[in-house]
């Protein structure tokens, strides 16, 4: 799952962007709110969510969520600032924001926040997700075998996965059959500001597959050569 992360403010900035990829989600990192505006509406990716700072260079996080809720985006928006009062939150909220984190805070509080934003209906996101006899639970961000001779839903065995594996498995699940080529895995797993080697998707995959193989998972990733890469449950 990609966020959209726009905070001017170095060190916090550098903090966020840390505890959410340990958290597995994939950050993009602006601090500019005319830069965060262009990666809301110029390129061809998808947030599931944006933590915008109110006061930003150029731009407002005010003006971003007005203008976001004006093209009727339904993106949720979890605005921080060091505005307290009762009628800056007013004013937040009102602007389109849902949800409002006064600084200081803690992280504790701003990953409850993320997922109590996550789990509201305008999500189509599922929180669990199964192909063949491998469950990947966003809910605590594990990804486990099944035991297909008993139980449905006994474990026979936990995956350990980085947070790319994991990344990389969520996006093969959620397009089971379909040719995914190294372009498209690039612009979803990886940072825009990131400058990944070359082979680092075909590093990545072969990694995941060893894996998968040494837990008797059912599914296979096929290369799929010219193209890309398909999961085959």
């Amino acid at each position: 799952m990609r966020i959209l992360l726009v905070e001017d403010e170095e060190d916090l900035g550098k903090a966020l962007q840390k505890r959410l990829k340990q958290e597995k989600y994939i950050v993009d990192w602006v601090q500019d709110g005319a830069e965060a505006w262009r990666y809301l509406t110029s390129l061809d990716v998808e947030y599931v969510l944006a933590i915008v700072d109110w006061m930003l260079p150029s731009l407002s996080g005010l003006e971003i969520c007005k203008r976001l809720r004006s093209q009727a985006s339904s993106l949720p928006v979890l605005m921080l600032t060091a505005k307290d009062q009762i009628e800056d939150r007013v004013m937040g909220l009102d602007s389109g924001a849902d949800d409002y984190l006064v600084k200081p805070f803690g992280m504790v509080e701003l990953m409850a926040r993320l997922r109590a934003l996550l789990r509201r209906p305008t999500q189509v996101q599922p929180t669990i997700l199964r192909v063949g006899n491998l469950i990947l639970d966003y809910g605590n961000s594990t990804a486990a075998i099944a035991n297909q001779n008993q139980d449905q839903k006994a474990i026979a065995a936990d995956l350990t996965l980085t947070a790319k594996e994991f990344q990389l498995l969520e996006y093969f699940m959620q397009h089971p059959n379909q040719i995914l080529t190294r372009d498209q895995i690039m612009n979803r797993l990886w940072e825009f500001q990131s400058e990944p080697i070359s082979n680092v998707v075909a590093a990545q995959i072969r990694l995941l597959r060893k894996k998968l193989a040494e837990h008797n998972c059912d599914i296979e990733i096929e290369t799929i050569y010219g193209l890309g890469y398909r999961l085959n449950p």
